[in-house]
């Protein structure tokens, strides 16, 4: 079966170039010309990766990559925009992006790199959903439909990235995690990261959830 592909993108000629590159390629291409659009059918629909442009309409490629992973889609996600900048790139990827590439950009090089993504994180493989929409340990209360934590009836504010990683120790409560596999199945490109992005992840996270991050009770090393 042939990979399926979401192409977020509002540029009429790079849609046309691009799809008809990846068709010949051999891929399933959908798309989508405004963010809300874009949004809606990458968190209804099964797709193996998505191309997300920053700079679309009505939502912003930024906005979309954030909310699909705070719902928990990890559809592997490569961004393109026209902004070369450091900082931009630094927002994508601790959004939740997998991937980036700035405009103008090499056919060949957007396609190893698609290629790539493909290899490491199939979509197909996904995270199955939480056997209930709310769990609770403790004082913290977790939502996954509303993407939501509290702590004694008060909010806590996560990252799209520390849910992702709160989501997947709930999931696998009770096992021995490596830092290899969160890496793999929590970022999801593993060649950008590495092993001491997991412990300042965790750190963060306990400094949030735990009563003594010192001495955690519930994400334990």
């Amino acid at each position: 079966m042939n990979k399926r592909i979401l192409f977020v993108e509002d540029e009429p000629g790079l849609v046309m170039t691009l799809t008809d590159r990846l068709r010949n390629e051999g891929y399933a291409v959908e798309t989508s010309t405004d963010g809300e659009s874009g949004f809606a059918r990458a968190s209804s629909e099964r797709f193996d990766a998505i191309i997300l442009d920053v700079m679309l309409p009505r939502k912003s490629g930024l906005d979309v990559c954030r909310d699909l992973r705070q719902r928990g889609v990890t559809t592997p996600l490569i961004m393109l925009t026209a902004r070369g900048q450091i900082v931009d790139k630094v927002v994508g990827l601790k959004l939740g992006a997998d991937d980036y590439l700035t405009k103008p950009f090499e056919m060949s090089e957007l396609l190893a790199r698609l290629e790539a993504l493909l290899r490491r994180a199939p979509a197909a493989e996904a995270s199955p959903p939480p056997a209930t929409d709310v769990y609770q340990f403790g004082p913290v209360r977790v939502d996954f439909r509303r993407a939501e934590v509290e702590q004694q009836g008060q909010a806590i504010e996560l990252s799209a990235l520390e849910f992702r990683l709160l989501r997947y120790f709930i999931e696998h409560r009770g096992a021995t995690i490596s830092r290899d596999e969160l890496l793999n199945e929590v970022w999801g490109y593993h060649a950008l990261v590495s092993t001491r992005t997991v412990d300042v992840h965790v750190a963060w996270l306990r400094q949030k959830i735990e009563q003594n991050p010192r001495h955690p009770q519930y994400i334990l090393t």
